[in-house]
């Protein structure tokens, strides 16, 4: 998996994820992963998707796509650093348009830069976990995204 762009828009940014052929692109071909996930982000067994599902973001962690991953660990590692947990995000893909293995990721925000920081720590903290195992001090992330919102008025900060 890797971060092809990133755009910020006024109350979004959009993330383009593309997974190589015969890389992994569902939770369900990393054994182990989805424990792993809500060992390290516990909140994340609250987070619900918008889809027709009632089941909980929990319960399709067994084996949903990668980037929808992506994009719960980028809403979980915001709302550990303060922001809102009603933040919503939403994943697709269209092959045909964007070539295979690329998905597209939509994330709300309340600051840029603690999104943008979470978009590069959700990367590194799932790549650590699916090719390692193990995973990063997701608190001290979580601390440091928060810092990033101690910064002074007119520094980019967008509301």
């Amino acid at each position: 998996m890797r971060v092809l762009d990133i755009s910020v828009g006024p109350d979004r940014v959009g993330v383009r994820l593309a997974f190589e052929s015969g890389e992994p692109t569902r939770a369900s071909e990393c054994p182990g992963l989805a424990d792993l996930v809500l060992a390290a982000f516990p909140g994340m067994g609250g987070h619900r998707c918008s889809t027709q599902s009632v089941r909980a973001f929990a319960d399709e962690l067994a084996d949903t796509e990668l980037a929808h991953l992506f994009e719960h660990v980028v809403l979980e590692l915001m709302a550990s650093a303060g922001s809102p947990r009603d933040l919503g995000g939403h994943t697709s893909w269209d092959f045909r348009v964007d070539g295979p293995g690329v998905y597209r990721v939509s994330l709300e925000y309340d600051d840029d830069l603690v999104c943008l920081g979470a978009i590069k720590a959700a990367d590194r903290i799932l790549r650590c976990m699916i090719q390692h195992g193990d995973s990063p001090d997701v608190k001290a992330e979580a601390r440091r995204l928060e810092s990033l919102r101690d910064r002074p008025a007119g520094s980019g900060q967008a509301r």
